[in-house]
């Protein structure tokens, strides 16, 4: 699948809290997602407005990811950057909480981020491959070709990496729609 799709999972509620199956590889099947899994991150923002990404994985480490908000809640955006895609270039953004439980699947040839809408937010990410710093690459967050609508974002709280990222016109893809990713 080389889409991005919002999943959202069933919750069994009851007066003890919820119950809720958050991965299942033959539902997953339904859903077209045809992904091995092979790592999964857990990252932790202390204060509103932490911005994370945009980042992606080069081959020969290309990672999918499918991201969840476990605690607070962030505004999840992945952007594509396969060449030759009609949506080259375009963003979607989903609000994603921990209360919703909803998820994002963000399959290989996007670079994905996001920020965070409440202080401590915890988020839990399944990665298609393993960390490999080497092949790590990152677009500017506010590039303003692609125009992402950022919520609230005036001063956000970023890396080194992520403030000084290059804009996707100098930006030089791997990724070929229909080809690799």
């Amino acid at each position: 699948m080389s889409k991005i799709l919002e999943i959202i999972p069933s919750r069994h509620v009851d007066q003890r809290g919820f119950f809720a199956e958050t991965y299942n590889r033959k539902k997953y099947l339904e859903y077209g997602i045809d992904i091995k899994f092979v790592q999964d991150n857990h990252s932790v923002s202390n204060q509103i407005g932490t911005l994370r990404g945009l980042h992606c994985q080069f081959p020969p480490c290309p990672q999918a990811k499918l991201v969840r908000c476990c605690r607070g809640a962030i505004f999840d955006v992945a952007v594509d950057i396969r060449k030759g895609s009609p949506t080259f270039g375009q963003w979607k953004g989903y609000e994603l909480t921990a209360k919703k439980g909803n998820q994002v699947y963000v399959p290989i040839g996007f670079v994905h981020g996001f920020i965070t809408l409440q202080a401590n937010s915890e988020i839990i990410y399944k990665c298609s491959d393993y960390y490999a710093p080497k092949t790590e690459r990152s677009v500017l967050w506010k590039d303003p070709d692609i125009g992402i609508e950022w919520p609230f974002v005036s001063d956000p709280i970023l890396n080194k990496k992520d403030a000084e990222a290059p804009l996707l016109k100098d930006f030089e893809s791997p990724f070929i729609y229909g080809i690799n990713s």
